[in-house]
Order: C-alpha cells, then structure tokens, then sequence
C-alpha cells in the first residue's frame, strides 16, 4: 500500500507545477515519503470492521473529500506540522501541498476503486 501512495504523491505533486516548484531541490524524494507515511497511516487506522471493510474505507474517504471531512482534515493537519518540522518549509509550501491533498486521495479512491483488493 505505501509504495502505492508514494507513487501516486510523485505523480500527482510532480503534475502540480506550483507545488513542484515550491519544493526545495534535494528534498523532493524525503517529502514525497512523508506525505505518502502520513496518508498510508491514515487510511489504515480507519476501522475497517466498522466502516464495512475496504469499501467503507473508500465511502468514508469519498465524503471526507467531498466535505473537507476528518480524514482529510487530520491528514493535512498532522502533515503541514511535520513537514514544517522535519523540513522547516514555509506555510506557502505546505499548503500548495496540503491543498494538493484532496486530489491526492480522490486518485488513491478512484484507483482501489477499479482495482480494489483480492
């Protein structure tokens, strides 16, 4: 699952000029990881059992998109402090990046949705 999401974070952030370019030279592959830890985390400590197993999962992350709901919010909140932390990147930064987020998940989502697991 994570080298799943780390592929989709470097080409979707790769796709977005703004945030590509807002990225300092050298860090892009440990930022890239960092987002793709934070999201894989996230989709994994949603209960499964409770949520009706993986396509609850991807129920709950659609309307979590589509409202700017939990998941999405403890994403971008969790995220914008580590990379502000472990990278010292300015706010500008992480929010091309956390507003990068929502299409972020929207691909995992549409992905596992054509695709979901075995």
């Amino acid at each position: 699952m994570f080298d799943e999401i780390l592929n989709l974070v470097k080409e979707h952030l790769g796709n977005n000029p703004q945030v590509a370019a807002a990225i300092p030279p050298g860090q892009e592959d440990a930022v890239h990881k960092e987002i793709a830890t934070h999201v894989a985390n996230s989709l994994q400590n949603q209960p499964a059992a409770e949520s009706g197993g993986f396509g609850g999962i991807l129920s709950k992350l659609e309307g979590s998109i589509a409202g700017g709901g939990t998941i999405t919010n403890a994403i971008e909140g969790g995220l914008v402090n580590s990379l502000t932390t472990k990278f010292g990147l300015p706010p500008s930064v992480t929010g091309a990046i956390a507003g990068a987020l929502p299409g972020l998940l929207q691909k995992y989502m549409n992905k596992k949705t054509e695709n979901p697991p075995s």
